[in-house]
């Protein structure tokens, strides 16, 4: 059977799911979405996603159609229709079709469109072995152009530091802020472990709070592993004993390699393990 897609309220075969072109989703990138996870059929931490998705929406004025506990009980349905038990599921609103100009006014009919399929980010290995990745020198927007905590359907910004990582044999690569401070990746958060203190960089650095973040910030609490959000620099990512991102996708992956330098030993630490461990037992349990 064909994947089914959720467009308002309605299924449609993947190759008949169709929005107009004329919708500011696709003419100006003008929506918002989010990308969640279901394991054994349960989404992880669905109500975190759905706050993230409607406070994103209310940034930029968009009314979402649909309640947050329907928006739930769509994607449930959009997984059993589709038989996923563990499966990646993107949300999307977009602004709604509307005349070629900007003015959102003109626009009607929001689009709420709900994706469930599987996935697969990165391959095996790299989980095993870390990745190696480089810093793009396409800096995050600055927060008082387009504020980082907006999950748009306008990712240029990202896609651009993606590009360069790729050209640079690296499928991930690190963003520094305005301030030259480490930010995050093109698409997930980073963390660094340094005398046994698990450190991440603030709200405030120009990032998207990550979800699997928070979780391993909360792991971290019940383990007993110091945390705290704090500025870095790219020296203290070059001095750390272990680096690893964290993603609703990418879940938790070690980074043993940043802009041609090992960190630490150059391979996978003892509290990146743990907390990949303790990562999986809680999705899983």
């Amino acid at each position: 059977m064909s994947l089914q897609i959720y467009i308002n309220g309605q299924f449609y075969d993947k190759e008949n799911a169709k929005i107009s072109v004329y919708d500011h989703g696709l003419l100006y990138g003008d929506g918002v979405f989010e990308g969640m996870r279901s394991y054994s059929s349960k989404v992880f931490r669905m109500q975190e996603h759905m706050d993230r998705l409607y406070e994103s929406a209310l940034a930029i004025c968009l009314k979402i159609p649909i309640s947050k506990e329907q928006m739930a009980a769509d994607v449930n349905k959009t997984l059993q229709i589709n038989g996923l038990v563990n499966a990646y599921i993107r949300l999307i609103v977009t602004r709604g079709a509307g005349s070629l100009g900007l003015d959102p006014n003109r626009t009607s009919d929001p689009q709420v469109i709900i994706i469930a399929d599987s996935i697969s980010l990165y391959p095996e290995e790299y989980y095993q072995n870390g990745l190696k990745i480089i810093t793009a020198s396409t800096i995050r927007n600055h927060p008082a152009a387009l504020s980082p905590r907006i999950k748009s359907l306008n990712y240029l910004n990202n896609i651009m530091a993606k590009i360069e990582g790729l050209q640079a044999g690296c499928i991930e690569a690190l963003m520094l802020n305005h301030k030259g401070e480490v930010a995050e990746c093109t698409g997930d958060n980073i963390f660094i472990v340094k005398g046994g203190v698990l450190m991440t960089p603030p709200k405030d650095a120009g990032i998207l709070e990550g979800i699997t973040r928070n979780a391993i910030l909360d792991l971290a609490r019940e383990h007993g592993i110091p945390a705290q959000e704090i500025t870095l620099t790219r020296h203290d990512l070059f001095v750390a004993d272990e680096c690893f991102l964290t993603g609703s996708a990418a879940e938790v992956i070690p980074v043993v390699h940043i802009d041609g330098r090992p960190i630490g030993s150059g391979s996978v630490g003892s509290t990146t393990s743990k907390l990949m461990k303790a990562f999986k037992t809680l999705v899983h349990g």
